[in-house]
């Protein structure tokens, strides 16, 4: 039997702990725990260190965990901790803030809302209902004009609807984008109302797109199929006017110089149970339309996806024999070679998200920018598994020194502006990257 965490004669300790029993009975993907969980549960343990601290008298906790507990437990625990002092004393934007750093990543209770959409959408059996996935043959060689010298944003797992999400748009709107292009996931599920709240509202009001003709585009990432794809559907059919509109969850931006392709890696991760083994991959149908729409095209293409062709930082795939694992997707490679050995010429970038970091990557697997854009918006806590190298991958791609500075235990959130070039340098483009300390002043600027 799992030790039972100490009790406190203290009242305010002893409802955290209660919260906390609550947070790890309601977390769990299955049945609800019947008995009280203990210490053998990490965020128990982690509650019970504090609960002791605070019970001794303690008024700061350190941000170093004690003795046998968890890092990552111990943060979240005493993030839980503020967020009840905050609540208790009626501070709501200490509340606010706290809720935000809580939310989407390791920490967040609320995970149980993506398993309560995964039973409706797709039923108890893991059997998913049909997603409306449009098939190449049905959309036709269509590509969407993109003027010369356009200004793109891009920004990946963004869709959080929280007020982190919004300021980071708004310092992404300061440089005048012509387009905003979103790499995917808008959280928890992608239902018609988070695709509302989350993304929609947030975009016309923040780009002033009563007033302003800013096209907005999105990829089809695992959270927007946790829903079957119900919301992420109709939300690309009605974001633009018809002329700009987005054909399907996979589409193609271009001028006479330089196009954008995306394609959809969403609709084979569509398991929130098997979020770290799955390999996904392009549609065949899809896969054939992304290689036509390349090998007519004398410019240079820069391809965009949700997931990641390969890591440094994360699991890709099942382990392999003596717990290792490999370092790239090896359903996309060969896409990937297909797609290069098309183009006229090299590849000048593939940008992903789903991880929820910045990996600037060295050439790799004939990749020379493989360039992943993920901390759009969840929070990431420093020390954390997220952005730390993955001493399991075997051979793998090396990261340069671009580093995002941190606040309060948390890494900063970006967004990548590419600016395509004009007149005399038609032909160039820029790719700037920004963070959320500094939304004016790129902290790293290379040549695509």
């Amino acid at each position: 039997m799992a030790a039972q965490p100490e009790s406190f004669r203290d009242q305010f300790v002893s409802l955290f702990q209660s919260a906390v029993d609550q947070v790890v009975r309601t977390a769990s993907p299955s049945t609800a725990l019947v008995t009280r969980p203990g210490t053998d549960n990490a965020l128990v343990n982690a509650a019970a260190a504090i609960a002791a601290l605070k019970s001794q008298g303690q008024t700061t906790l350190p941000d170093v965990a004690p003795g046998e507990v968890a890092q990552d437990a111990w943060t979240c625990a005493k993030m839980g901790f503020s967020l009840l002092q905050a609540r208790a004393r009626g501070d709501a934007t200490a509340a606010s803030t706290i809720e935000n750093n809580l939310r989407y990543n390791v920490c967040d209770p609320a995970w149980i809302k993506v398993i309560e959409n995964y039973m409706q959408f797709f039923g108890p059996d893991g059997k998913r209902a049909a997603i409306p996935y449009r098939r190449a043959n049905t959309i036709g060689p269509v590509t969407i004009p993109l003027k010369a010298g356009a200004t793109i944003a891009l920004i990946a797992d963004w869709g959080t609807g929280t007020d982190v999400a919004v300021d980071l748009l708004k310092q992404a709107a300061l440089q005048n984008p012509d387009i905003v292009i979103h790499l995917g996931d808008i959280y928890y599920s992608g239902t018609p109302e988070e695709c509302d709240a989350n993304f929609r509202n947030i975009v016309d009001t923040v780009l002033a797109r009563s007033t302003k003709d800013v096209p907005v585009y999105t990829l089809s990432g695992n959270h927007d199929m946790y829903s079957g794809g119900a919301g992420y559907y109709g939300l690309i059919d009605t974001l633009n006017d018809h002329a700009r509109r987005q054909p399907a969850s996979f589409f193609c931006l271009r001028n006479d110089d330089w196009q954008f392709i995306a394609m959809d890696t969403g609709l084979h991760d569509y398991n929130p149970f098997d979020g770290t083994e799955v390999l996904t991959f392009i549609e065949p149908d899809e896969e054939q339309w992304i290689v036509d729409r390349i090998a007519e095209f004398d410019g240079k293409t820069i391809l965009m996806s949700h997931h990641q062709l390969f890591s440094a930082l994360s699991q890709i795939g099942p382990l392999q024999a003596g717990g290792k694992l490999v370092a790239h997707n090896p359903k996309l490679l060969p896409s990937f070679q297909r797609f290069a050995q098309a183009a006229r010429q090299p590849i000048a970038a593939w940008f992903w998200g789903h991880e929820h970091s910045l990996s600037i990557y060295q050439p790799y697997l004939g990749l020379n920018r493989g360039r992943c854009i993920g901390h759009g918006a969840v929070p990431v806590i420093v020390d954390g598994p997220e952005n730390a190298p993955d001493s399991r991958i075997v051979n793998p791609p090396t990261l340069q020194n671009v580093l995002l500075k941190q606040a309060d235990m948390i890494y900063m959130h970006g967004f990548t502006i590419i600016r395509l070039g004009q007149g005399a340098q038609h032909a160039q483009a820029s790719a700037e990257y920004y963070e959320s300390s500094d939304g004016t002043t790129p902290m790293f600027t290379e040549t695509l």
